[in-house]
């Protein structure tokens, strides 16, 4: 969770919400790391976790990257757990709840869904306080974000 952290910081720079993901393979090197760059590349797709599977599964040459885990500081949105299942992730690791757009866990479940042909193990609350506390400065602070109002804003 450190390093996912560490890309979440990296995301201020560019004005970017501050989430962070990293992917590892099964002896737990990182094979993938992403922060949100909606903002750097105008590309409302660029969440954190969409940059390091796509990182990692160009290291990898292979879109199945089963036997990794990703770790990511706030919990995966729809598009991110569509993604997550796609890309046979098998374990997902995060820190912050996102009460209001989360999808593992919170306001939907699709990583577990048994309706789907995959599902995901979770494990929640990993630095739990750090991982929201680095998203509230953000959005508390009218000077980073701007005029734009919304986005991801973790739970209690």
């Amino acid at each position: 969770m450190r390093l996912a952290l560490d890309e979440a910081r990296a995301a201020l720079a560019t004005g970017d919400v501050p989430v962070g993901a990293v992917v590892m393979d099964a002896a737990g090197v990182v094979i993938g790391r992403g922060r949100n760059e909606r903002e750097l590349h105008q590309d409302p797709t660029l969440h954190a976790e969409i940059v390091a599977i796509r990182a990692a599964a160009q290291v990898t040459g292979d879109w199945h990257l089963t036997g990794c885990t990703l770790v990511v500081t706030l919990e995966p949105c729809v598009m991110c757990a569509g993604a997550i299942l796609a890309a046979r992730l098998p374990t997902v690791v995060f820190g912050a709840w996102d009460e209001k757009a989360g999808a593992s866990g919170s306001v939907y479940d699709v990583l577990r869904d048994r309706r789907l042909n995959h599902r995901v193990e979770v494990f929640t609350g990993v630095s739990e306080q750090e991982c929201g506390d680095l998203l509230r400065a953000f959005f508390e602070d009218p000077a980073r974000r701007g005029d734009r109002a919304g986005g991801a804003t973790p739970g209690p």
